[in-house]
Formats: C-alpha cells, sequence, structure tokens
C-alpha cells in the first residue's frame, strides 16, 4: 500500500468523520452559566521509517470531544470539563522487537499504550475553583487544571501573539496539545501583577494520559514552577526568567538515557532536577514591516537517579515581517542547540532533560524532540486571507553527542512507561532534514479547517537504525468545532 493512497484514505476518513458536526455560528445567548464544547477529528497518514515485516505505514483516525461548564460568582469562578477520547484503527503490528526502531509512528505508540486498536475513554480534564483577588492580574486556583509555562502574559501586538504561541510556551511543562489524552494537572497556581509584569507560581502533579487514554489518575511526579515575565517598550518586548523543580518517584520505571540496559534497570532512585532559565522576545519596526528576535536558554542540574545532572539548551531566532503587504509575509529563521552525554559510563548525566513538554510546538513532524538536538531552520508564514495561514519550515536536524540517544516523547504520561524512548544513534550525529507544509483555514467562527504534510529525509543516524529505509512521511487532515454559551452578569 502506497503513502498517497494511505493519505487519501485518510483525507476521506477525516471528512466523513467531520460530516455530522454542525457548523453554525457559536450561540451568543446567555445562561447563569458558561457552557463550551470542543470536537477535534483528525485523520493521520503515517509512513514511517521501514522496518520490514512490521507496518510502517497506515493510517488511523482521532477524535476528541470536550465539554466544560463554569461560573463566575464575585471574586470566584469554577470550571468542570470533562472529555471522551477515541483513536480508531491504530495497528497493532507498528512496533518493532529491535529496541533501536521500536514504535513505528504514533500510531504505534498508541496501541502501546493501550494495548488496543480502538482505545477509548472518559476522563476528567478539569476541576477547579479560583479566587481573583482586587486586581485584574491577581488570582489564585486550586483543583484539577492544564499549565503552560511561557504564557503568563497576553501580548498585544499579534507578531508577539504568533511567537509567543509557537516558538516560546511549552519547552517545559504543557498539556501536550498534540495527543489526544493530553494532560492536565492537580495542584495549585497562582498570579500576582500590576499592569506591564507578572509573577506566576505553580505546583503540581501531572495526570496519565497523552497516548493514554485514560487521564484520569494522577502519576507520582511533581513539578514546581515560579516565572517572572515583564512587558517593555510600549509592550515591544516581553522578557521572562524563570525556574522549575521537577521530581520523578516512579522508582520501579525504567529510566531513558544511554547507560546499558542491565544498568538502568537496577537503577531504583529518583530523578530530581532544577531548571533555570530565561528567555525574551521581540518585534523593532523597521520600513515596510519589523524585525522580531527571540532568545530562550536554560540550565539544570540536580540527580538523574546515582548520576549528577549539569545540562542547558539554547536558541536564537530572528526574522522580517512585512505588515505593509496584505498578506503579511513573514521569513524566519534560528539556530537551536541542547547538551548530550559524552559518556554513558561516568557518574554525570549531561542530557537536556524537557520535563512535561508539548513536542510538537518544536517538532511539527514529531519524530524527534530537543533532547540531544541541534536544529537549524527556516520557516515562512503567510497570510493570504483573514482566515488563513500557510506555513513551512525546513529543518537540518542533527544529534548534539553521537554517544547519546536519538530521543523521542514529552515526558510522563503512565505509571509503568518512562514517557520518553531512545534509539541508538550507531556512533552518528547527522540526523535528519525535515521539510514541512501546512494550512489552517477558520472557515467560520466555529469551525476550522488544517491540514498538514511533512517529509523526513533521514542521514546517517536513522539509517543505522532503518537499513530498510531512511525516509518518512506524516501526515493530517483536522476538523475542528467549538460552541458555548456565556454566562450573564455575574450573580450578585
Amino acid at each position: 500500500m502506497s503513502f498517497n493512497f494511505n493519505l487519501l484514505s485518510a483525507l476521506l476518513t477525516a471528512c466523513f468523520c467531520a460530516g455530522a458536526l454542525n457548523a453554525q455560528s457559536p450561540n451568543t445567548s446567555t445562561s447563569p452559566i458558561s457552557v463550551n464544547v470542543y470536537n477535534r477529528t483528525r485523520t493521520d497518514a503515517n509512513d514511517w521509517y521501514s522496518a520490514p515485516p512490521y507496518t510502517s505505514t497506515y493510517p488511523y483516525v482521532e477524535q476528541m470531544l470536550r465539554f466544560s461548564v463554569a461560573q463566575r460568582i464575585k471574586q470566584f469562578d469554577w470550571q468542570l470539563e470533562a472529555s471522551q477520547n477515541d483513536v480508531f484503527d491504530v495497528p497493532n503490528t507498528a512496533i518493532s522487537p529491535v529496541s533501536a526502531q521500536g514504535q513505528l509512528g504514533l500510531g504505534g505508540t498508541y496501541y502501546a499504550a493501550n494495548t488496543n486498536t480502538l482505545p477509548t475513554a472518559v476522563s476528567l480534564r478539569g476541576a477547579f475553583l479560583r479566587y481573583h483577588g482586587k486586581g485584574p492580574d491577581t488570582s489564585l486556583r486550586i483543583g484539577r487544571f492544564e499549565f503552560f509555562d511561557g504564557t503568563e502574559t497576553t501580548p498585544k501586538d499579534p507578531s508577539l501573539v504568533w511567537l509567543q504561541a509557537n516558538r516560546m510556551q511549552q519547552h517545559l511543562i504543557g498539556n501536550f496539545t498534540f495527543s489526544n489524552g493530553q494532560r492536565s494537572f492537580d495542584g495549585v497556581d497562582g498570579h500576582y501583577g500590576k499592569g506591564s509584569w507578572d509573577i506566576a507560581a505553580m505546583a503540581g502533579r501531572p495526570t496519565q494520559g497523552v497516548f493514554n487514554m485514560n487521564a484520569n489518575p494522577e502519576l507520582n511526579v511533581d513539578v514546581q514552577y515560579l516565572a517572572y515575565t515583564k512587558h517593555d517598550f510600549k509592550e515591544h518586548f516581553i522578557w521572562r526568567v524563570f525556574a522549575m523543580g521537577y521530581h520523578d518517584g516512579r522508582t520501579g520505571v525504567v529510566k531513558t538515557d544511554n547507560r546499558a540496559l542491565a544498568v538502568r534497570q537496577a537503577d531504583h532512585r529518583n530523578i530530581r532536577i532544577g531548571s533555570y532559565g530565561a528567555d525574551f522576545l521581540t518585534t523593532i519596526p523597521a520600513g515596510p514591516g519589523s524585525f522580531d528576535v527571540v532568545f530562550f536558554g536554560v540550565l539544570q542540574n540536580g540527580q538523574w537517579g546515582p548520576l549528577d545532572q549539569h545540562a542547558g539548551a539554547a536558541s536564537v531566532e530572528a526574522g522580517y515581517r512585512f505588515n505593509s503587504v496584505a498578506s503579511k509575509p513573514w521569513a524566519r529563521g534560528g539556530f537551536f542547540r541542547s547538551t548530550g552525554d559524552n559518556n554513558p559510563t561516568d557518574d554525570k548525566h549531561n542530557t537536556y532533560f524537557q520535563g512535561l513538554t508539548t513536542p510538537r510546538i518544536y517538532a511539527r513532524f514529531p519524530f524527534f524532540n530537543e533532547m540531544n538536538n541541534r536544529d537549524e531552520f527556516v520557516q515562512v508564514i503567510d497570510n493570504p486571507g483573514r482566515k488563513l495561514e500557510l506555513r513551512s519550515d525546513l529543518h537540518f536536524l542533527q544529534l548534539t553527542s553521537s554517544s547519546d540517544l536519538w530521543y523521542q516523547g514529552g515526558g510522563a504520561f503512565d505509571h509503568f512507561v518512562f514517557g520518553y524512548t531512545g534509539r541508538a544513534s550507531g556512533g552518528h550525529n547527522s540526523f535528519a532534514t525535515l521539510a514541512d507544509i501546512s494550512s489552517d483555514y477558520q472557515i467560520i467562527p466555529s469551525l476550522a479547517l488544517n491540514l498538514y504534510y511533512a517529509h523526513s529525509y533521514g542521514k546517517s543516524v536513522i539509517a543505522a537504525d532503518y537499513p530498510a529505509g531512511k525516509s518518512a512521511n506524516f501526515g493530517y487532515l483536522e476538523l475542528v468545532y467549538k460552541w458555548g454559551i456565556k454566562q450573564r452578569a455575574a450573580a450578585k
């Protein structure tokens, strides 16, 4: 079966699955509470690196329905949210027993996490109570909620809004938005700010989820986060300093790193890591448009089981947007580098660790993440219509250390698996070239149509693990439907 046939089949299936959605505009009537419905139907076409006789080319369908009710009463608000998560027709033959090949795309990952070709579950996504202080930027929330680092404030500049959403947030903490199970946190978070600055703090424990459709149980993992964010120069410049503490107490789970398997199986000590960093976004008016600059940097210390953690990552990006042109074309480029581990037998762990992230923001074809990674990229964004965004990226990927692994994943999501996978590098650094293109179209306020296609040109690292075929393709068609009823004036 060819990839083109699978992709065509996938697109037709998505159209059929979404046909039952009511595409009318959101309800603007009011009620004593707010009600929101979110439905995402995505059909994926996967053509992973070849590993015969196992299945690497296949389609599957993801369906996620989220329903929430919320209310604001004076200085308090509350929210309850549930989700129905389904994945249809994931293959049970897309997992190779060869450890360097493993799960052959996300369909194989969904099967491994659920041991079911039709995994489905109902989960409690949110249940919290929040207190709002006298100032507009002061709040305290307790319960179950989603959390995203890097989104503490909301810029007014549309270019900064895009950069925050696509190049700044969720480097370390997120809900793994792209997956069907996603994740929430049980804990407490708060904001204190005034005007141009904000102090945010969070302490919580993640739920199961991500690729496991049952997102109800809480994991024996905890995270603490503190950040100070400031807007300067008439809000054309946003900077943040932050710290995150991470603890993984799942001592029965085998860690993913470059040590020998027997050594890792004997390691039952906790992971305790501190991450300390800063980032900034800025736009600078110049001529018919504006320049933008993005910087991100983080250092880590602590304990990786019995090993001392010393790692870090940094990225620098820049671009120019032609604001005087109707479609506002935007060309950008950048460089990212994270540390890898050069010696699997010493007492140090130098691989940058991403915590509980959403990897697809920075790896749109998520066959990699930001661990042990060097990424040189260019991207072009264009808005030929008010409701349409086109984007294309080209990434030149290498492993930082040839003695370390090729990593994939976004953090803990199950009691029994680590949450990151690692494949042997074969002693190579040259990894892959990735080219992709996407189209995001807001048909009406309640309905969006998104398409994506990517091709990976595998290099020496991938060829060592997949000698039968080092190229891969991934594409999807996605329909997103939103409906809501707003709350009337708060109860007295």
